[in-house]
């Protein structure tokens, strides 16, 4: 694939981002464009590897070499489809996915790899500006009527699958807008809520009904939806955050990060919102507890605010900067990476734990206790052990928790379905995506757990492929990969 000398002739490159001066008193995404010639020198990076380890990093099976070939040639219309025939979303995928599908790389071997997500990204947008993504219409309609609780990622690729198999689709989500996740946890520097717009734009030209402002449980009981359809799909996400439950907890200024991210996400989408609860860290010193992306995506939120200072915790230690020898290839590397928003400022502090909150006079925080740990093996668990004489207290009048997810609501909808639980608290699925009720699937981090958006995607479609084989007694859509129902991300 690709050009025979490609790899050795061409070395990695990525689009430049716009200078951090600028763009951090904005929210649009921070990349500059990339010239065309650029991109197709790395489609010739693709080796002729013989076996596309890359394959085995993406869940949705992407025919990476494919297209990567297709863009070297300057095949952008046949690129598009080798694309699309894995990929409902590959502009939300090519912007937001972490991509270990290049972390699987054979070139990554011993060289940097092929730049997989940013020609993903470039073949899309090009397809959006040549007018080649339409609407798909089915052939025949079915008659059946299936229901897509949530539209996140999971839903709306399950949703957009079965419409286009003839079925009539209804996507219900609780927030004010469509696109979970993608539009309230996502900020518009990573990805501006056009793109998204657009996609529920075709979706809606293919028959997906939306309705919005629904929730289950709440405003429609499962019993309802149970009556009403022929079958339901659930994909309301794992949303219950993570908490802190430690001394001071209570004061004033401590927040979820899915507290804090939506409400700037709807103050760009153009909002009204209350001065008196809108959070906000301007001339604040701001702590984001949590390494991972959301803790970035908090990160250059507050830079954008107009934050004093920023530290970033993290309990565990500073990845190393290269594979450790227990991380070979092709697993994901577990390296040391620097996103836009830590390239704009902050600092980032490992092997650190809060002890507690401490709070003013008037019930506000004010600072953090923490305390170095590090981390050890016991019987197989990690635990992190206090290293005396580290105590320091940090300011900070602003607190974001960016820990991750634990599993789905268990309130309102899932307790009125009955479904029965995994040990972890998601929803349990069997290989075909079915729960303990009957007509009821569920996909995406639902039952998955807090995982990716190409998870998530991957989901979706095959709970698509499911319910309509059980609605159908056959199916046409394309058949999911066997990554078995409970497959990790990075594995």
């Amino acid at each position: 694939m690709g050009k025979p000398t490609g790899f050795i002739e061409f070395p990695r490159e990525l689009p430049s981002r716009r200078p951090i001066p600028q763009r951090i008193h904005d929210f649009f995404e921070v990349y500059n464009p990339f010239p065309e010639e650029k991109l197709r020198a790395q489609g010739a990076r693709c080796m002729d590897c013989g076996i596309p380890f890359c394959h085995q990093g993406c869940p949705l099976g992407n025919v990476i070499p494919d297209w990567n070939d297709l863009v070297y040639k300057n095949q952008w219309r046949a690129a598009l489809d080798r694309l699309h025939a894995t990929n409902n979303f590959p502009e939300f995928t090519g912007k937001l996915c972490p991509a270990p599908c290049e972390a699987s790389c054979v070139l990554g071997i011993n060289n940097d790899p092929v730049t997989i997500k940013q020609i993903e990204a470039s073949i899309i947008d090009r397809a959006w500006d040549e007018g080649w993504v339409v609407p798909q219409l089915p052939r025949i309609r079915t008659g059946k009527t299936v229901a897509v609780v949530g539209s996140g990622p999971a839903g709306l690729a399950c949703a957009q699958q079965l419409a286009r198999a003839g079925h009539s689709v209804t996507v219900y989500e609780r927030a004010d807008r469509i696109g979970g996740l993608l539009r309230y946890g996502i900020p518009d520097f990573k990805m501006e809520k056009r793109f998204l717009d657009r996609r529920l734009r075709q979706m809606e030209a293919e028959g997906v009904i939306f309705r919005p402002g629904t929730n289950i449980g709440v405003d429609v009981t499962a019993q309802e939806l149970l009556d009403a359809f022929d079958a339901i799909c659930l994909c309301g996400g794992a949303t219950q955050a993570r908490d802190l439950p430690i001394e001071g907890r209570q004061l004033q200024g401590i927040h979820f990060a899915m507290e804090f991210l939506p409400m700037q996400n709807r103050r760009v989408a153009g909002d009204e919102i209350d001065e008196r609860t809108f959070i906000s860290a301007r001339d604040r010193d701001v702590i984001i507890i949590g390494g991972g992306d959301t803790g970035a995506d908090c990160l250059g939120t507050v830079h954008r605010q107009g934050c004093r200072s920023v530290h970033q915790f993290e309990i565990v230690p500073r990845p190393p900067e290269g594979r450790d020898p227990t991380n070979p290839w092709p697993q994901w590397s577990n390296i040391f990476r620097v996103s836009s928003a830590h390239e704009e400022g902050g600092v980032r502090e490992y092997s650190i734990n809060t002890r507690r909150f401490l709070g003013d006079d008037h019930g506000r925080v004010r600072a953090l206790e923490t305390v170095r740990v590090e981390m050890k093996a016991d019987n197989g668990r990690t635990q992190f052990v206090e290293i005396p004489g580290t105590e320091r207290v940090y300011q900070a009048q602003l607190v974001l928790l960016a820990m991750g997810f634990v599993g789905p609501e268990k309130k309102g909808m899932l307790e009125q379905f009955g479904v029965e639980l995994d040990r972890m608290g998601n929803v349990k699925a069997d290989a075909d995506k079915r729960t303990s009720v009957a007509k009821v699937f569920t996909a995406g981090d639902m039952t998955r757990g807090q995982s990716l958006i190409v998870w998530a995607i991957a989901e979706g479609r095959h709970a698509a492929y499911s319910i309509d084989e059980y609605l159908m007694g056959a199916s046409d859509l394309p058949r999911p990969l066997d990554h078995g129902n409970h497959a990790r991300p990075f594995v």
